[in-house]
């Protein structure tokens, strides 16, 4: 479909035929059927490919079939799929804050969390993404607190009364805590909560953490 737009013509492709077709029916219409409408001054075209997913080779083979009509001028071509999500945007950066959470108060945020300080008993961290504490969490902790499963919790000390990885809680501390609680973090694994050294973080976490201070 070719339909007029203030910036010049619009070129809705068919995202569902063979490309080979796709090509065929392009040349057929800019050769007869739309011969009156593409001759006269320079035309620019936004090329909008749908859902489909085109090579730089199959690009190259409409962008040659449009040039070939002498007036026109291809502005854009691209498809209309969604934007990937970047979850580094979520779990790579983290928002540091250097405080201590005393009994009786909740620190929140819409992110990653780097707290710089202890989490002391009756202390709460409720958090979107990742949560680091760089102290002793010796309070609650929930991360992924709109669903995200894919999150840890980890600290220096891991003494937390209660933690939390989206809808997932752990077992009571006397059943799971170790001797050493030094660096480790929480994180689920076939929907079941586990706790490793931080050694181990890499496993999960592949892109290197960007501190991004506040």
């Amino acid at each position: 479909m070719i339909k007029g737009v203030k910036e010049g013509l619009l070129f809705l492709l068919d995202d569902q035929c063979e490309f080979d077709a796709l090509l065929a029916e392009l040349q057929y219409k800019l050769e007869k059927t739309h011969q009156q409408l593409l001759t006269g001054p320079l035309v620019h075209i936004h090329v909008k490919l749908g859902s489909r997913i085109a090579t730089d080779e199959q690009k190259e083979q409409l962008a040659s079939i449009i040039r070939a009509q002498g007036n026109l001028i291809i502005g854009s071509m691209e498809s209309d799929l969604p934007e990937p999500l970047d979850h580094t945007s979520n779990t790579s950066k983290l928002h540091v804050i250097t405080s201590i959470v005393r009994s009786g108060q909740t620190l929140e945020h819409d992110g990653d969390l780097l707290l710089i300080g202890d989490v002391n008993p009756g202390g709460t961290l409720l958090c979107t993404g990742d949560i680091y504490v760089l102290g002793a969490l010796r309070g609650m902790a929930h991360a992924g607190v709109a669903g995200r499963m894919d999150v840890v919790i980890a600290t220096s000390l891991m003494r937390p009364t209660q933690l939390r990885i989206a809808d997932v809680v752990s077992r009571p501390p006397e059943e799971w805590l170790t001797g050493d609680a030094a660096m480790e973090f929480a994180y689920l694994e076939e929907g079941q909560m586990q706790i490793d050294k931080l050694s181990q973080l890499f496993r999960i976490r592949h892109n290197p953490i960007m501190f991004k201070g506040v």
